[in-house]
C-alpha cells in the first residue's frame, strides 16, 4: 500500500530574508541581534550596575560579577554559545543536537528576566532608576535584544515519532536508528548541526562524572544563596536554562548516557552527596541538606505506593509519624514512659517494624477500594493518627505520646562511638552535628532507593505496574491484586518509618503537629504527593528532586508570608499545563500525557 504526499503534507520552508518567527524580522537578521545581545550582556556583567553596596550582592564592582550579576553571566554565555552553535561551527555543533532556535528562545529569555528582574529589584530597594550605573543600562539593552532577535527565530522544529515502550530490544534499536537519521535530514533541511556520534565508553563515564558535578555545584548554589533576591534570580535562571538544554537535545543524551551506565550513574550520584557536607564551613546549610533528604526519602518510598501500585495514598505522613514516635519511644527520652535506650540499629528496626504493621493494618480492610474511596481512606488515617497521639497525654487517653508536647529531649544518635551531636574533623574538614545526620541520612536514602529499584525489577514489580494500568484485566490474567497491593503499601509504610526514626533525632522532639496533611513547610501528606507528581512518578530521581525543591522553595521563600501557598499553587498549575509528567518522567508516562506523540506509535504497532 503506498501512501500519496500532497503538497499541504510537506511543510514549506520560507524563503531567506523572510520573516518566520513571532516577530517581523528576517531569521538571519534575528540570530545576529541574539549573538549581539548575548555578547553585550556578558560585557555588561563585568561592569557596575548601581552605585551603593545597601543593594545585596554588591554590584558596584568594575571587572568582577557578583551577585546576580554571576546568573546574568550564566545566561549570556550559554545563549551566546547557542546562538554560534546555530551557524554550524565545527566545535560547537554537539550543543545542540535536536536543533538551536528554540533552545536559543529558553536561554535568551533566561538572561531576559533575570537581567530585567535585577534591574527592577535595583530600583525598587533603592528608589528608583536614578541608582542604576552603566552597567545596569547596559545589560537591559543587551538582554532585550538577545531576546527579541532568539523571537524572530523560526517557532517549530521537526519532532521525531517517539518509541512504543511495548516493543522488544531490537525493534527500539531499529526504530531509534530511523529517529537519528530522519533527526539528520530535519538538521540538515533547517540548516542546524548534525547529532554528535556515540562516544567511546570511557567518555560516557567522564560525562557523567560532569553531570554530576554540575549538579553538586547548582545544589550547592542554590542551597547556599543568602539573600531572596539572589535565589528568585537562581530559580529563573535555572529554570529557563535547564529548558533551554532540554530543547537543544543534552537532556536526552544526558539521560541516554546515564541509562546506559545506570550504576555508575547512581553510585557516583550519592559519592556527588557525600561530598556536599565538605563543601559547608559551618551547619546553617546543611541542616536544610538533612531534612531535603529526609522529605527526599519519604517521597520516594510514597512513589513506591503512588507511581508503582497507583495507588492515591493521601495520609502517608502518618507512616513518618509512627516511624518518629516509635524511634523516640524506645531511645532514651525521658518523656517516654518505657525506661529503655535501643541502639541506633534497634530503634529503626522498630520504627520500620510499627510503620509496617500499621501499614497491614490500615491497608488490609481498605485496599479492596479503588480510586477517590482510597484516597478518602487515607486522609481519614493520618487525621486518626494525629488526632490520636495527640489524645495519649495521661487525660484524653493513656499517657503514651505526651500529648501535644510530644516525645522531647530524644537523645543524639551514637553509633560504635560516634556521635553525631559532636563535630568531628575528616581529612581537614570540620563536620558538624547536621551534617553527620546528613550522611547518615544518605546511607539510608540508598537502602531505599535500592529497595525501589530491585522491586521494581521484581515479579511484585511488574505486578504493581499491571494493577496500575489496568486492575481488571490485570485480575483477569490471574494477578492477585489485594495482595500486590498491600505488598506496595507494607513496603511504602516502612521505608517511611525508617526516615522517621532518623527525623525522630535530628529535630530531638516528636509533636503531632509536624504530621499534619497540609501546611506552609513540609513534610506533610499534601507536600510528598505534590513532589512524587512533579518530580515524576515511577522513577528513582524525579521524586528526590521534586522533593528537593518543594522544601527549599518554602525555606527561601519566606519572605512572602502568606502568600507561599499562592505561588506554591500558581507553580503547580503552570507544571500541569507544560509538564504534566513531571520533571524527569517515565517514558510511558510521557507517553501517556502527550497523545498526540503517542498516536504514530500506536498506528505502528497496529500496522505491524
Amino acid at each position: 500500500m503506498t501512501t500519496q504526499t500532497t503538497a499541504s503534507d510537506t511543510p514549506s520552508t520560507p524563503a531567506a530574508g523572510t520573516p518566520s518567527g513571532l516577530i517581523a524580522l528576517p531569521e538571519k537578521a534575528g540570530r545576529a541581534l541574539a549573538t549581539g545581545g548575548g555578547v553585550l550582556t556578558i560585557i555588561s556583567t563585568f561592569l557596575a550596575w548601581t552605585w551603593t553596596a545597601d543593594f545585596p550582592g554588591d554590584l558596584t564592582v568594575y571587572g568582577y560579577p557578583g551577585g546576580l550579576q554571576v546568573l546574568v553571566l550564566i545566561g549570556g554565555i550559554l545563549t551566546t554559545l547557542l546562538c554560534l552553535a546555530s551557524y554550524d561551527i565545527r566545535g560547537l555543533r554537539w550543543l545542540v543536537p535536536a536543533g538551536a532556535d528554540v533552545a536559543i528562545k529558553f536561554a535568551a529569555l533566561a538572561t531576559f528576566a533575570t537581567s530585567w528582574y535585577t534591574i527592577i529589584a535595583i530600583s525598587d530597594k533603592l528608589g528608583g532608576l536614578v541608582n542604576l550605573e552603566p552597567g545596569g543600562f547596559v545589560v537591559a539593552v543587551g538582554s532585550l535584544a538577545a531576546f527579541v532577535g532568539a523571537l524572530a527565530l523560526p517557532f517549530q522544529r521537526p519532532e521525531p515519532d517517539p518509541i512504543d515502550p511495548e516493543d522488544t530490544g531490537w525493534e527500539q534499536f531499529k526504530h531509534a536508528r530511523a529517529q537519528q537519521w530522519e533527526t539528520v535530514k530535519a538538521a540538515f533541511s533547517a540548516g542546524s548541526p548534525r547529532p554528535v556520534p556515540k562516544l567511546p565508553a570511557y567518555a560516557e563515564i567522564l560525562v557523567i562524572v560532569a553531570i554530576l558535578a554540575l549538579g553538586l555545584t547548582v545544589f550547592t548554589y542554590g542551597i547556599g544563596t543568602e539573600y531572596d533576591e539572589l535565589f528568585i534570580g537562581f530559580l529563573i535562571t535555572a529554570g529557563f536554562s535547564f529548558a533551554a538544554l532540554n530543547k537543544a537535545g543534552l537532556v536526552a543524551q544526558a539521560s541516554e548516557i546515564t541509562s546506559r551506565h545506570q550504576t555508575i550513574t547512581i553510585f557516583g550520584a550519592f559519592i556527588a552527596a557525600a561530598l556536599f557536607p565538605f563543601t559547608q564551613t559551618s551547619d546553617q546549610y546543611a541542616t536544610l541538606g538533612v531534612y531535603i533528604l529526609i522529605f527526599a526519602t519519604v517521597a520516594l518510598g510514597l512513589n513506591i505506593v503512588v507511581g508503582r501500585a497507583g495507588l492515591l495514598d493521601l495520609g502517608y505522613v502518618a507512616f513518618l509519624g509512627v516511624g518518629a514516635y516509635a524511634a523516640g519511644l524506645v531511645s532514651g527520652s525521658p518523656s517516654s514512659p518505657f525506661d529503655v535506650h535501643f541502639p541506633f540499629w534497634a530503634a529503626a528496626l522498630v520504627g520500620a517494624a510499627a510503620s509496617l504493621v500499621f501499614g497491614v493494618l490500615i491497608g488490609a480492610p481498605t485496599l479492596r477500594l479503588r480510586g477517590d474511596y482510597l484516597a478518602i481512606v487515607t486522609l481519614g488515617f493520618g487525621e486518626i493518627f494525629r488526632i490520636t497521639v495527640n489524645n495519649l497525654d495521661g487525660t484524653s487517653g493513656p499517657d503514651v505520646t505526651n500529648g501535644s508536647n510530644g516525645v522531647s529531649s530524644i537523645p543524639n544518635l551514637d553509633i560504635g562511638g560516634f556521635d553525631f551531636g559532636v563535630q568531628h574533623d575528616i581529612a581537614g574538614f570540620t563536620i558538624g552535628r547536621f551534617a553527620n545526620y546528613f550522611l547518615l541520612m544518605l546511607l539510608i536514602t540508598a537502602v531505599v532507593v535500592v529497595v525501589f529499584r530491585r522491586s521494581g525489577d521484581s515479579r511484585i514489580g511488574r505486578a504493581w505496574v499491571a494493577i496500575r494500568e489496568d486492575e481488571t484485566a490485570a485480575l483477569a490474567m490471574g494477578i492477585n491484586g489485594f495482595r500486590v497491593k498491600l505488598v506496595a503499601f507494607a513496603v511504602g509504610a516502612s521505608l517511611a518509618g525508617l526516615a522517621g526514626t532518623v527525623q525522630a533525632h535530628v529535630t530531638y522532639t516528636v509533636t503531632p503537629e509536624q504530621y499534619q496533611f497540609a501546611g506552609a513547610i513540609p513534610p506533610n501528606s499534601a507536600f510528598l504527593l505534590a513532589a512524587v507528581v512533579l518530580g515524576g512518578m515511577g522513577t528513582i530521581s524525579g521524586p528526590l528532586i521534586g522533593a528537593a525543591l518543594l522544601y527549599l522553595i518554602p525555606n527561601k521563600l519566606q519572605f512572602l508570608g502568606d502568600y507561599q501557598l499562592f505561588a506554591f499553587g500558581v507553580a503547580l498549575i503552570l507544571l500541569m499545563r507544560f509538564r504534566p509528567e513531571g520533571l524527569i518522567p517515565n517514558r510511558r508516562r510521557q507517553l501517556e500525557f502527550h497523545e498526540d506523540a503517542e498516536a504514530p506509535a500506536v498506528l505502528t504497532k497496529a500496522g505491524a
